[in-house]
Parts: structure tokens; C-alpha cells; sequence
């Protein structure tokens, strides 16, 4: 993997392993361009963020065996789509976000101030 940037301009920290993440589900969240969903968002989900992205049609809290999918829980991190992100936090369903692991692409789509109000605190959770 080439170094590819967080949106704090440092290198591109990893996401999660357990469940495994990504558009490449190699943990980080990265994106090409047929990343029609671009998944750069590292978000820690809420039991209301997965509860509101349920009723939008994308439930990520039902397992899906076939795809290897375990289905999160509340504190699992996952790399979410920044339109899906955008969209929860204009409901005020936003998940907490780790802005190290969140891809610099997501400054086309929203700017550092916005993202550095939801930055997740490790200490409050």
C-alpha cells in the first residue's frame, strides 16, 4: 500500500480488523474510484447511528454468513460511506469518528472542522 493520508495530513492509520474493514477489507479506509460509496469514514457506530442507517436500507447489525459478515455492535469500528455519514450527522445520528484512520478524500465532501467536532475520545466511551 502506498502512504495515503488521514484527514489531519499524517499517515493513514488502520480502522478495525475485528470485524475486518474497508472498501478493500484490508482494515483501512481507503478508496479507488470505483468506490462508488466512498468508504472513508472511520466511525466507532452507535447503537443510533445503526438503528437510523437500518431504516435508510444499509442494516449493518444483521449478520450475513454468506459474506462473512458478523454484524456490529455499538463501539465496533467500521468504515461508513461519507455521504451516509453526512447524511446521519444532518439527522443528529452522526457516529464518533477516529480522524486518523478517516481518509484524507473525505475533505472533497466536508471540511476538517465538521469531522474534528466528532472526533472520538477514547476516554468517554
Amino acid at each position: 500500500m502506498t502512504q495515503e493520508l488521514n484527514v489531519l495530513g499524517t499517515k493513514l492509520e488502520q480502522c478495525c480488523y475485528q470485524p475486518v474493514t474497508g472498501y478493500f477489507r484490508d482494515g483501512y479506509c481507503r478508496t479507488i474510484a470505483e468506490d462508488t460509496g466512498t468508504h472513508v469514514i472511520c466511525a466507532v457506530v452507535t447503537l443510533d447511528f445503526l438503528e437510523y442507517t437500518k431504516q435508510q436500507g444499509n442494516d449493518l447489525s444483521t449478520p450475513i454468513p454468506h459474506w462473512n459478515f458478523p454484524g456490529l455492535q455499538p463501539g465496533d469500528k467500521w468504515c461508513l460511506c461519507i455521504s451516509r455519514w453526512l447524511q446521519a450527522n444532518k439527522a443528529g445520528k452522526a457516529p464518533p469518528i477516529v480522524l486518523e484512520s478517516c481518509h484524507q478524500k473525505a475533505l472533497q465532501y466536508t471540511d476538517l472542522g465538521l469531522l474534528l467536532e466528532h472526533q472520538y475520545k477514547a476516554e468517554n466511551s
